[in-house]
């Protein structure tokens, strides 16, 4: 008999990217959906109610961990993370498995043979690992509230059919354009769907600073600030020919340039 999955990552490239890959390592799996929301995941999880979810940490709506905290039948449970080690160990040790982002063919196969193992474990007994791995990772066996995400090391931005990985130490800035968040690196510039504000609380507020409701820029590339004219403070930054503008409520963290 078929293993049936379902695969949620609001990403289309890398939810089509695991896809191809699973077909190719496990050809007798079938892939009833693909979903790119929390919401349509669960809705799809609860009508077709697949042998297997892989599910993306971050999504809109619902995250994977809410996903997975909602279900009310035995499925097993892959997290798709970009997340960094906190979450990885916690997985490990209630033998929960993951992927993280964008998934290797080599720790790919290894999902593919721990899942053949553990769909012939007893239902009962794989919830309460689940159960466990959820608890820990959304900091509810935490006696000082929730864990606080390890800061954002990679940038996952698509490049024409491909994703490219960008990490946040070449980043000079992330700038809102219209849909999409600007990164701008010594070579060029890319672009990604996560918002400004989402970014903000993802990146390490000690070396990323918001300087505008739309700009994050990261203060080791910031050669020099000056005012103009008007009084607004302007930066300069290290490889980069643009200035870039500090809005007033945040023109005190330059005070001392």
């Amino acid at each position: 008999m078929k293993s049936r999955a379902l695969l949620a990552d609001d990403e289309t490239l890398l939810a089509e990217d695991l896809r191809r890959r699973l077909e190719a390592l496990w050809s007798e799996l079938e892939i009833v959906a693909v979903c790119h929301d929390g919401v349509a995941a669960l809705e799809a999880l609860q009508r077709d109610k697949p042998d297997i979810a892989f599910l993306d940490i971050r999504m809109p709506g619902l995250t994977g961990l809410e996903v997975a905290a909602r279900l009310d039948f035995p499925c097993q449970i892959v997290f798709v993370t970009a997340y960094d080690q906190y979450a990885v160990d916690a997985f490990e040790r209630a033998a929960v498995d993951y992927v993280l982002k964008p998934a290797d063919d080599a720790r790919l196969a290894k999902t593919v043979e721990r899942l053949r193992r553990a769909l012939g474990a007893p239902s009962d007994m794989e919830r309460a690992r689940l159960a466990a791995a959820l608890a820990e990772v959304m900091g509810k066996v935490s006696p000082g509230g929730p864990a606080k995400p390890a800061p954002l090391k990679w940038i996952r931005a698509s490049v024409g059919d491909s994703v490219r990985l960008v990490s946040t130490e070449e980043v000079r800035c992330f700038q809102a354009a219209d849909k999409y968040t600007a990164v701008l690196t010594a070579s060029g510039e890319l672009l990604i769907r996560t918002p400004i504000k989402e970014l903000a609380e993802q990146l390490d507020a000690e070396t990323f600073w918001q300087v505008h409701r739309g700009t994050i820029v990261n203060a080791k590339f910031v050669t020099a600030a000056r005012h103009d004219e008007n009084g607004r403070v302007l930066l300069s930054l290290r490889d980069r020919p643009e200035t870039v503008t500090v809005s007033r409520s945040y023109a005190h963290l330059f005070r001392q340039m």
